[in-house]
Order: structure tokens, then sequence, then C-alpha cells
């Protein structure tokens, strides 16, 4: 028969960010656990609040299944005699897998004959096997930030308070940092029983949720979102999808009950961003819009309770948030008072990094490698200098009080401040534009301000980095320059701007050059900060759906251009599947394989002795002529179309003569042709790095 398990851990309130990594965690060790111990089962799922995690798994099976195993010996000649007899290898062997010497079986396999020792191991009940796989389930969990607590070493998320532990109707006796499992969980803090008694696993959610507690997030968070929607359209208004809001009021609370509060109408003078901050990153509160998209005078919040004194509640959290505003407000009225040019020396007394001056000298080095930039770019030149102004402006917001107070809000309001202080439209919006993109998904900039100061912004940070030795290792990356590298290269690709990222290393290098003393060479700054990028590349072109190995032929031809990347690895990836990509890729093959390990030469084609290297010869010139065409113009496809019609040559060059003949002088002449094509198809994709 089959019995349903619960596992619940009950702690004090664990922070809302461990949550969902953890319950992920718990799923997933389960699982294995349970199938390494041979133990199967209907379903598995996992539940969460601040105060507890819960493993339910149904229909699972009272005992382990019988393991069957075969494991291999010594050769039969060796585990034989002549007469047959077991030697003292097969004993041996038999001794150390725990078996009989004549229950050793022969097998026949791929390398002869070996002996095999069979073991049988029936399987044991659950209930002997479920306290230390528990166990060694809450210690396998892991946590940013662990806590010990007492005299324990046990290491958890906070400490643990009580454990439910059954099997059916029987608990599955456990003890961990000196607390023992029982029957009894514990309902909302406030409103619920302290001793809620689950007489078997099916019972859980139901008899949490009699105790103000909903165990289950997913319910949880619906519940929320509904709540939400539904006051704000009482409201006449409507909410905007937070996700990471949503999930943090979530894992926040145990029995939501959604509020509807009000703040005084004089404040919507403010930018909106100076409201809706403070409503999210400080009292996770939920602003309301109008249908126009404007800020409303109410916010909604979730209390963790029932709608009992509710009333209470809501003048409470208008009290906070009145406050918070009245802050806000302060500062952006003293912030109006300075211009925002007249900030900037201010940043003289701010650290970029210790290694690499100050934000100024830093603001210094945007503004010349934006220059540097739009007029590589050929933006024209009133474009140029409004983005110079941009970069010269774009971190004098951090040292205004509003920005202080409220980080997050760097770059929005120093574009408000610039309009202020009567700076270009084109101006503000590169200021409020030049820290995208900020996450993965974000959007990025479209001005042309924002989308040079962009580019200057993170490949400075990049190269500073680098240049001092910090760079991302594994999963550590504090200064997140894989973030600000896919940046890069996806404005580069949405613009379909065509530029060296090593010329752009090598400026944003001089720029610290002079100003500070770096720890590597130049040289070695481009080589690795260029790597760095191909690697970003590699990835942003198979999330386009180019195949692993397009990607890795086409970087491995050129990498530095990532709009002419893009296009090569496009354009490969469509001509796979046309006809004639076996030609290529085997015409290719035939030339690289002996032309790899040759220097290039001069083609002379005076020193031919055979019509079939003229035919070569002439096929390759028209193909190089006709595909410089299609290059000309950024056609690959047509380019490999061009080169794909040579097969033909190449076949019949191979078929008429031995290229590695005695002769040396026809010889090299034959690999220097022979290298000069592997070369030019080699300039669009390694092709060799293909996988048929």
């Amino acid at each position: 028969m089959a019995k349903d398990l619960l596992l619940e851990i009950g702690t004090e309130e664990i922070p809302a960010r461990f949550m969902t990594p953890v319950l992920q965690q718990l799923e997933q060790n389960a699982s294995v656990a349970l199938a390494q111990h041979r133990l199967s089962y209907d379903g598995l799922k996992t539940y969460g609040t601040p105060r507890r995690l819960a493993l339910l798994v149904t229909g699972l099976a009272e005992l382990q299944a019988d393991l069957s195993q075969e494991v291999k010996g010594p050769a039969v000649k060796v585990a034989f005699d002549a007469g047959g007899k077991p030697t003292k290898a097969a004993e041996g062997f038999a001794r150390s897998q725990g078996v009989d010497v004549e229950t050793l079986v022969v097998r026949e396999t791929p390398q002869g004959a070996y002996v095999f020792a069979v073991r049988q191991e029936r399987g044991g009940p659950a209930a002997e096997v479920l306290p230390g796989l528990l166990s060694d389930l809450v210690d396998s969990l892991s946590f940013p930030k662990p806590m010990r607590w007492a005299y324990y070493d046990k290491r958890f998320a906070r400490p643990i308070r009580w454990l439910v532990a059954l099997l059916g109707e029987t608990v599955i006796p456990l003890e961990i940092a000196g607390v023992h499992s029982g029957r009894l969980s514990r309902g909302h803090r406030f409103l619920g029983s302290q001793g809620v008694e689950i007489r078997q696993p099916a019972e859980y959610l139901s008899a949490l949720e009699a105790n103000y507690v909903i165990a289950d997030q997913n319910r949880r968070k619906a519940m929320i979102w509904e709540q939400i929607n539904q006051l704000a359209q009482s409201e006449g208004g409507r909410v905007e999808e937070d996700p990471e809001l949503l999930d943090e009021l979530t894992h926040l609370l145990e029995y939501p009950t959604a509020l509807c509060g009000s703040f005084a109408q004089s404040y919507l003078h403010l930018p909106q961003e100076v409201l809706i901050t403070p409503m999210k990153e400080h009292q996770r509160y939920f602003p309301v819009l109008d249908e126009g998209g404007r800020l409303l005078p109410i916010f909604i919040t979730i209390r963790n309770g029932t709608r009992d004194g509710l009333d209470v509640v809501r003048a409470g959290n208008e009290k906070v948030l009145r406050a918070r505003l009245a802050d806000a407000a302060f500062f952006y009225q003293e912030d109006l008072k300075t211009p925002l040019a007249d900030r900037v020396e201010k940043l003289q007394a701010i650290v970029f990094q210790e290694s690499l001056g100050t934000l100024y000298q830093k603001t210094q080095r945007i503004q010349r490698l934006t220059g540097y930039l739009g007029e590589l770019l050929g933006y024209p030149a009133e474009a140029v200098a409004d983005a110079r102004r941009c970069g010269w402006l774009a971190k004098a917001d951090l040292v205004t009080n509003m920005v202080y107070e409220f980080p997050e809000l760097q770059g929005i309001m120093g574009a408000y401040y610039a309009a202020h202080s009567g700076e270009k439209p084109g101006v503000c919006e590169g200021i409020r534009e030049h820290y995208q993109p900020r996450f993965a998904g974000d959007v990025l900039p479209t001005s042309p301000a924002g989308t040079l100061v962009a580019l200057a912004d993170k490949m400075d940070n990049i190269v500073g980095c680098f240049a001092i030795g910090i760079q991302p290792t594994g999963s550590q990356d504090p200064y997140a320059l894989r973030r600000q590298a896919l940046g890069i290269c996806h404005i580069l690709l949405q613009g379909g701007f065509s530029l060296s990222l090593r010329e752009l290393v090598t400026a944003a290098y001089q720029g610290y050059a002079e100003q500070v003393t770096l720890q590597l060479p130049e040289d070695t700054v481009v080589r690795e900060v260029s790597a760095f990028f191909q690697q970003r590349m590699e990835n942003i072109l198979e999330d386009r759906g180019i195949g692993y190995d397009v990607a890795k032929a086409v970087l491995a031809a050129g990498a530095d251009n990532p709009t002419n990347a893009l296009r090569r690895a496009e354009a490969l990836a469509r001509f796979r599947q046309s006809q004639g990509f076996d030609a290529l890729l085997v015409a290719f093959n035939r030339v690289y394989n002996l032309a790899k390990q040759v220097s290039p030469g001069l083609v002379d084609p005076a020193v031919f002795t055979d019509g079939v290297e003229h035919d070569l010869f002439q096929a390759f010139t028209l193909a190089q002529a006709r595909a410089g065409k299609h290059l000309a113009s950024d056609d690959y496809y047509g380019a490999l179309e061009a080169l794909a019609s040579i097969k033909e040559a190449i076949d019949g060059f191979f078929g008429g003569v031995m290229v590695m003949t005695d002769d040396h002088r026809i010889r090299q002449n034959r690999l220097a042709l022979l290298k000069s094509i592997a070369d030019y198809m080699g300039s669009i994709a390694d092709l060799s790095r293909i996988v048929p």
C-alpha cells in the first residue's frame, strides 16, 4: 500500500528572498533522495510561508524497490584455471562483493567473457529509511546567509522551532538541533493556534488554513493579485504588474488581505518616479494608475491577517508613507535650487574605484569616449555635441539629495534636474537612458545621446576593472561586467552599428592611462576583454536560435565586430538549410585539411603543370570576385553561395593531381592555392567547426 508523506520545518521568519530558491532546492533534492533510496511516489509538492518549509509526497511506496545489481569482475581466463576451478582472483572478487564464488556468472562483453557478481537486495520498509533520508534532506538545504543558534552546530536560514514528520498517520522520529518531530504544527502567529494537530498529510493544507495560514505559496500569490486588482478597479484605476514585488509580498505573509490607502493629492506635482519608488522599494505598496498611466493619490498594500481592524492598519500605512513622501518632496525642492551642471565638480570628492580615480575623472573619460564613438559611428556633429554634454552631466545626480536617499532613481532624477536647468531634450533623455539596460530583458537606449553614453560608460567600467585585474570568475561578478558587456552587444546589434570592439577597448584604456596607473598593459587588456566579449556574443547567438557549432564557426573567423558576426551567423544558419551547404562544407574540409598547417604564400600560375590547377585557380578567382561583391553589401548568404560553386573544381583538382608531390616548388604552389582558398572561406566562418 502507498501512504502520503509530510515534512514541515517550522522556523523563525525566513527572509522573502530566500524562499523561492529554497523551495526549488527542497523539491529537487527530495526527488533525487527518494529515487536514490528506491522509493516510488505519485506526486511531490513543496509549500512555504515565512515560518515554514513543507514537503508533501503523495502515494509514497511503503517498501523500497528490490535491487538487482551486476558487478563486473575479472576476465574468465583469469577467474578460472585450465580445469575450470575458481582462481584466487575469482575468490577475492566474490569475497569483496559479499557473494559465494559459486554464484558468479559469466557474461559475454565486447571485450570478451567476464565474470559478474549478481547482488540481490530486498527493499526495506519506507518507515525505516525515512528518518535518515529526511534528516539528510534538511541538511542539504543551503541559504545565502545561514544562521547558527544556541549551542548547536546546525546552520539554517533561521532557527528551527518545530518539526512535523508523518508517514500516513504515523510520526517519523527525527531530531534536528534539539527539536523532535511530532504532529503539531503552528498556525498564524497572532490569529491561529500554536498547536495545530496534523492527523495525516492529506489534512495539512486545510488544517493550516483553518488557523489563518495559506501554506500553498502559489494560491497565496493568486489571492494577493486578485485582491489587488479588485481593489484597484473599485477605485477606478489599475495596477501594473511587478512580479518581483508580488513574489516578495507572497513570501512576507501567511494570510493576505489587501487594503487601499491614500495620500495627499498635493504630492502629485512631483515626478511619478519620486512617488512610486518609496511606495514600491521602501513600503512594498502597489501604486494605482488611471487609464492614461497617471498616478492616482492612492496605493494598495497587503496585511498579514483578516479584515478586522483594517482602518487602523490603513491609517498606520498612510502615516508612514506620508513621512516618506514629505522627505521626497523636500529633497526634490532642495535639489532644484542647484543647476545640475554645477554639481559635476562635486564628483571630485567621490571615489569611483580606489585604483581607478574619482567619479569626476570617470566623467571626463566618458565625455571623451562618447565623442570618439559619435564620430566613429557617423552621428551628425550636433548629435555628438549633445552626447558629449550628456556624458558630462550623466553622473551629476549622484550627489543630489534624492539619489542619495533613493539610489534606484539615478539617471531618472538627472533627467528631471537637467530639464529644469534648461538642458536640451536630447541631453535629458540621454541621461535617463544611459544606465540601460539595467537588467536582463530591460529596454535599450534609443536616443543618440543615451546610446553613445551607455556604450562609453559600460566600456569604461569593463576596461577599468580588467586593467586592474578585477575580472568575473565563475559565479562571481560583483561589478556586473557580464551584464554590461551583454548590454553593449545588444545596443550595437539593435542599432546595426559596425565597429571594432578592440579599437573601442584601446580608446577606453588610453583614457585611463592618462589619469591613473594601471596594473596590466594595453595589449593584455585588449586581448582579455576581446575574449570576454566573444563569450557574450556566443551566448547571444545561441539565444537567437543559432546552433552552437555555427556560432563557434562564425566567431572563430572574427568576433571583433558584433553586428558583422551576427549577420554572418544568420547567413550561415540559413545557408545550412540549403542544398548548396553540403557542397560548401565538403569543399572547405578537403582544402582545409591539407592547408591548415601551411603558411600563406603567393600562388604562381606559371608553376601549374596540370589543367586542373588552372581550372581551380580560375574557378576560385571568379568565385572570389562574385563573393566580394556580395560581401561589399554584407550579403553573406550570396557570398557563401558563390564559394560553394567551386566544389567541382576542387574535386577535379584532387582527382587530377597529387598535392604532396616530390617537387618542392610545385608542392608549395599547390599548397599556397589551397591555403588561399581556405583562408578566404574562413574569413566568413571556420567551417571545420561545423558538426555534419
